[in-house]
């Protein structure tokens, strides 16, 4: 019987070890899964996401099993993985904006992939400036942004104007497709302008702009889109888990016209139930406290309607189903 007992006892006793010493091992990441496997010294494993041997772009094919190409392509799907704020934020935004651009890009003639090129100039934020100067969704220079038949002045901005500004790019990428019949030449163009692009392509005689020597960032460019497109047509796939209520949600609004001045913003925008930050916010294009409007242009502005000024997670609707996991 004393043998029995103390047999019992040693069985508990090994038991209760292991479950205080597995844990602890695992915990601390010491624990081999593999006989020779590399042990980590912090509590978190960091994987490289898998470069694809091919991707499709505005229908035309990119092989990724050269050398170049594939490695390319597999920084920029790193930096989009582990950049995780910025690309948590234009899946968020995407659910917003993207119902806005894609209407406009199909009506302009302008394959879809190309509303990728808004996430990586800008995030798809209407705010964003670079410290070159350029504004908006889609970053357009003054210069280039009055070329394209945008208003631009201290009183009015239109490079904030999300769709005119989404107008004014697709009449960009027609005519620079008009010239190389190539998306992602007409995309490298976008970073690092026609003159540029057409010159590179004679000296270094290639037909496609993924072949070109260029500086870094316009090099960069065209992969970046590749894998924004990749990245934001499956990001559960790369470690995204985001529920319906965290995407932000279209705001309904009607529109108001006016052909003359608005000499106070702050009582416009408190007489139509808002505060100025509100109106600001969904006319970023108005660049003062007030609206001059001398020659007498028409203007439309967006006013929120009370219903959709406060989140109601039960009615957000994700645009793209495979942006969420519920």
């Amino acid at each position: 019987m004393k043998k029995n007992f103390s047999h019992t006892v040693l069985i508990l006793l090994a038991v209760f070890g292991c479950g205080v010493a597995v844990p602890f091992l695992w915990g601390n990441d010491v624990f081999d899964r593999q006989q020779h496997s590399v042990k980590s010294e912090v509590p978190y494993g960091v994987t490289s996401p898998e470069v694809p041997a091919s991707v499709t772009f505005a229908g035309q094919k990119i092989d990724l099993q050269r050398y170049d190409h594939r490695e390319r392509m597999d920084r920029e799907l790193m930096s989009f993985t582990y950049m995780h704020a910025s690309t948590m934020l234009a899946i968020k935004r995407a659910n917003r904006f993207f119902p806005i651009i894609e209407p406009i890009l199909k009506e302009e003639g302008i394959p879809d992939d190309l509303k990728y090129l808004a996430v990586i100039e800008s995030t798809l934020s209407p705010l964003a400036r670079s410290s070159a100067g350029a504004c908006g969704m889609w970053q357009f220079m003054p210069k280039t942004g009055r070329e394209y038949g945008l208003e631009v002045n201290d009183n009015i901005d239109e490079r904030y104007h999300i769709e005119k500004a989404t107008h004014a790019a697709c009449t960009y990428l027609k005519k620079a497709y008009e010239k190389y019949g190539d998306w992602l030449c007409v995309a490298a163009s976008y970073n690092g302008g026609q003159g540029r692009i057409t010159s590179e392509k004679a000296k270094q005689q290639v037909d496609r702009a993924v072949d070109l020597w260029l500086v870094e960032e316009t090099s960069r460019y065209m992969f970046r889109l590749l894998a924004a497109k990749a990245v934001l047509g499956s990001p559960e796939r790369y470690g995204f888990l985001m529920k319906r209520e965290q995407l932000y949600p279209r705001i309904p609004y009607k529109e108001v016209t006016v052909t003359t001045g608005i000499d106070d913003l702050v009582k416009f925008a408190k007489d139509n139930g808002l505060t100025y930050a509100q109106l600001k916010d969904f006319n970023p294009w108005l660049r003062d406290t007030f609206l001059q409007n001398r020659s007498g242009r028409t203007y439309v502005l967006k006013i929120p309607l009370p219903e959709g000024l406060t989140y109601d997670p039960r009615k957000t609707v994700p645009y793209y189903k495979g942006w969420v996991i519920d």
